[in-house]
């Protein structure tokens, strides 16, 4: 399949999911998990910065108007966005400047802490934008963690499932 087509296909198939699923999922009230996030973490490394990051605006604003959340998204989304090639060298190391690098094919220690990364990156500006109060850190901090945990725990069981076995 085309990539340009396959990125456009995840992202339909994401935004759906979050907005009809995901969205009503209130685990003990408070712990939601975000998958549309696999977006942001899927997206070629090598493609142009640009693209990706109004990409990911226009993914936060979809899911934002569907969920009625004001912007909280948009903005996460695009911070994640931002600060993706930090996270993604400190992760794959050098190795992403050079090659294009294949997600499956990277060992697990490596794809754990970048999607943890991107994932605790966006959960905790999506709690901040929320709550936008300083007072509010130990909460923001906590709704981070356990919804953190509930995304990555996800977001890995779908790309375990959805992954192509030819390696």
């Amino acid at each position: 399949m085309n990539s340009t087509l396959k990125i456009i296909l995840r992202f339909i198939v994401l935004v759906f999911l979050q907005v009809t699923i995901f969205n009503y999922v209130n685990f003990l009230g408070y712990i939601n998990p975000y998958i549309y996030v696999l977006f942001l973490v899927l997206f070629p490394l090598r493609n142009n910065k640009s693209v990706f990051i109004i990409s990911a605006f226009l993914l936060g604003l979809s899911v934002d108007m569907f969920s009625d959340t004001g912007g909280i998204h948009a903005g996460a989304s695009v911070f994640v966005a931002y600060i993706r090639p930090i996270i993604s060298k400190f992760s794959f190391g050098t190795l992403n400047e050079m090659y294009s690098v294949k997600f499956n094919s990277v060992e697990f220690s490596k794809r754990l802490t970048y999607i943890t990364l991107i994932v605790a990156n966006h959960h905790l500006m999506v709690y901040f934008l929320e709550f936008f109060n300083f007072s509010h850190i130990l909460t923001i901090l906590k709704y981070t963690f356990l919804s953190g945990i509930f995304s990555i725990t996800l977001i890995f069981l779908i790309t375990f499932l959805f992954s192509s076995k030819n390696k």
